[in-house]
């Protein structure tokens, strides 16, 4: 009877991970250019190298033409059944938690600052970034929008859609109505190529990449030898075994280091929980513990969903 219930209850948990993935899960935030362009930027030191990035704080608080177009936006994803994330809410989120805006410590010292837009793409969690860029042409009396639209995975920042176009010149003085009309001639294609990239997802597993690095304190390195194979070997077959369809690429690698990209891992684990970068490769950490390997000291250091550095012998 307990076995039965358990093999309902993981069916059910399936079915429910499906009906939740039928569509992916968007946030519609300003582009970086459209940010520069109104002065809604910040620096911050990462490492000693100087990054701009865009200031969604102050955008949001000083721009009422930006909440109206993402208000806008909204309704027109919502409209055609798409979840969304709204980009006010998840910076509301983020600075009442305080650890969301410190640093993180680095590997030798020093810090890793994160940028607003990795803030808040690691904390909404959407499948998709809808990336907006607009200005206005006035000519004579009339006004029209010309605007930009592209769909990002927010796992590896890859464009898998866009769209693009004037609208037509109007006596309309709402912008944000005017970029809404503009983009519907479009918005039925570019909304079927973020569908088809979700679709190929749910299908052949969601793409993330690994960097695997050897610490300078540790004695061993990726030509050890485990049982007559190299560890090299080893986490070449880990990868051939726990990705959807055997789909990955080892890119580049020496004795101390292995750049693995192109993963497929599934977009759920066995218990119906969303995965990123970090949570799935947390099973390849547990496996080297394991004998014959005992490898104990392993660090990962996150770089976004979609991607993480794995450091073997550093705690």
């Amino acid at each position: 009877m307990k076995r039965i219930f358990l093999v309902a209850l993981f069916a059910l948990i399936s079915v429910s991970a499906f009906a939740q993935a039928k569509k992916p899960t968007i946030m519609v935030v300003p582009s970086d250019a459209w940010c520069k362009s109104k002065g809604y930027v910040t620096e911050i030191d990462n490492m000693g190298t100087k990054v701009v990035s865009p200031d969604y704080v102050t955008a949001l608080q000083s721009d009422f033409e930006l909440l109206n177009v993402i208000a806008k936006l909204n309704d027109l994803m919502f409209d055609r059944g798409f979840p969304l994330q709204n980009l006010e809410s998840v910076i509301k989120d983020i600075t009442t938690t305080s650890t969301e805006l410190s640093l993180v410590e680095g590997k030798n010292g020093g810090t890793v600052a994160e940028t607003m837009y990795d803030q808040v793409r690691n904390r909404a969690r959407a499948d998709i970034i809808m990336q907006v860029t607009w200005d206005v042409v006035t000519v004579g009396p009339k006004k029209s929008v010309r605007y930009t639209l592209q769909g990002l995975d927010s796992y590896t920042n890859k464009q898998i859609a866009g769209a693009s176009g004037t609208g037509d010149p109007s006596h309309e003085v709402d912008v944000a109505l005017m970029l809404q009309e503009a983009v519907l001639a479009n918005m039925d294609s570019f909304v079927a190529r973020l569908q088809e990239h979700f679709d190929d997802m749910f299908a052949n597993g969601r793409e993330v990449s690994f960097l695997i690095r050897i610490s300078n304190l540790w004695e061993n390195d990726l030509e050890s030898d485990y049982d007559g194979y190299a560890l090299c070997e080893v986490l070449d077959d880990w990868f051939y075994d726990n990705t959807v369809n055997h789909r990955y690429s080892i890119i580049d690698q020496t004795e101390t280091m292995m750049n693995i990209g192109q993963v497929r891992m599934p977009l759920y684990d066995e218990r119906g929980r969303a995965l990123d970068a970090n949570r799935y490769i947390r099973n390849l950490v547990r496996f080297l513990r394991e004998e014959p390997y005992g490898i104990t000291d392993i660090k990962i250091l996150n770089q976004g969903l979609g991607r993480c550095v794995l450091i073997l012998g550093e705690k």
